[in-house]
């Protein structure tokens, strides 16, 4: 009988490791489709980042459900875990890489970065909806994260053609 059980216990923890490795591939390649959209424009953080944020963020919810799990196992589990800890960590890692992404340029009065730094954010918490298992949600979050991305950016470019040099409100026409 206990022999049986460690063996249980065994296929348990393989199938919520398996559990967590898929959970990261799928946070991986939603956060690489926005990934993509911010390397075609050329933007400090792409691809690779977009895929390693996200699934990091999935990784550590896994993480804490496989730690959570194996105490509740034991006889009498000591361990608490605070979802809400993992996710305020990856929102702290995340906002020292997104502060790494924004820069200000001093006398063009520009800042760059932000939009990049918010889509890291974004592919964080897509992960961490991924570790939770809110994956239909993550995939919507993500559409509406491409939306914004690439229709917005669209909207913005022609709203910029119709401005007149110097930067204006656009000209209307005469009634």
């Amino acid at each position: 009988m206990g022999a049986n059980r460690r063996g249980d216990d065994m296929a348990s923890e393989l199938a919520g490791q398996l559990n967590v490795l898929l959970e990261v591939l799928y946070a991986m390649a939603l956060a690489g489709s926005i990934g993509v959209e911010r390397e075609i424009k050329n933007r400090p953080a792409g691809f690779r980042t977009h895929m390693l944020v996200g699934g990091a963020a999935a990784f550590l919810v896994g993480i804490g459900d496989l730690v959570m799990a194996e105490s509740m196992r034991e006889e009498s589990p000591a361990l608490v875990v605070d979802p809400f800890r993992l996710v305020e960590a990856v929102i702290a890692g995340v906002s020292f890489i997104g502060a790494g992404t924004i820069f200000a340029q001093r006398g063009a009065g520009t800042v760059t970065g932000i939009t990049t730094a918010a889509s890291l954010l974004m592919v964080a918490v897509i992960g961490v909806a991924v570790g939770f298992d809110y994956n239909v949600l993550a995939l919507l979050i993500t559409a509406a994260t491409l939306s914004v991305l690439v229709l917005l950016a669209w909207i913005e470019r022609l709203i910029a053609r119709r401005r007149p040099p110097g930067g204006g409100s656009p000209r209307r026409a005469s009634a």
